[in-house]
């Protein structure tokens, strides 16, 4: 009888960070070009990304459960899959907010603080495509540098439209939906940088 393959992990994060690129492209298109009247539809395709990577997780966990052997500690496998979810989990969520909030033009702030997501993510899948092996692998640590320093970059545009909103508004509702949609643009680029964080951890204890 032939031996069943082996379930690949390290497919299953980058499978997992390419949907969080997708969303990232979503979220980033739609601030850009941003039409009210367009605004289920892309919350229908963003949806799509992510119950994609749901399915996606689910899939690794149902491995994980069953798993004698495997490549990495279960537990930073978990860990790991849990943040790469959180990622896509929260770029869906900025997009929410926009519907909910029923935004009829978006401020500048906002797309800048979408393109710098798109890298977070971009950054993320070189590091996932090297992640096999990390053991010898010259780009994570490039890709680790990046990620932290375009999370600073976050934290001061975070900084920034936050004093810029106050500066030009003194609207409570729009002073409050705004602080609301910048904070949870900032907690994109932390979820990226958590990522990070935790594959350096992984690769310390492996190393």
């Amino acid at each position: 009888m032939a031996r069943k393959k082996d379930f690949d992990y390290f497919v299953g994060f980058t499978r997992a960070v390419d949907y969080s690129c997708q969303a990232a492209r979503i979220l980033s298109d739609t601030l850009e070009n941003f039409d009210s009247d367009r605004l289920p539809e892309r919350i229908k395709d963003m949806h799509g990304v992510e119950h994609a990577a749901d399915i996606g997780k689910h899939e690794v966990m149902s491995e994980l459960a069953r798993a004698f052997i495997t490549p990495i500690d279960r537990e930073d496998i978990l860990q790991l899959m849990q943040e790469l979810d959180d990622v896509t989990d929260n770029i869906e969520d900025v997009l929410i907010r926009t519907y909910i909030f029923n935004i009829v033009s978006v401020r500048e702030d906002a797309i800048a603080f979408a393109g710098v997501i798109s890298q977070c993510c971009d950054a993320l899948l070189k590091t996932m495509k090297e992640f096999r092996s990390f053991r010898k692998s010259g780009v994570i640590h490039e890709t680790t540098v990046e990620i932290n320093r375009l999370e600073e970059e976050g934290d001061a545009l975070y900084t920034k439209a936050m004093r810029r909103l106050f500066m030009t508004s003194r609207d409570p509702i729009e002073l409050m939906i705004w602080r609301e949609i910048y904070e949870r643009l900032e907690k994109c680029c932390d979820a990226c940088e958590h990522v990070a964080n935790i594959v350096e951890s992984i690769i310390m204890k492996n190393s």
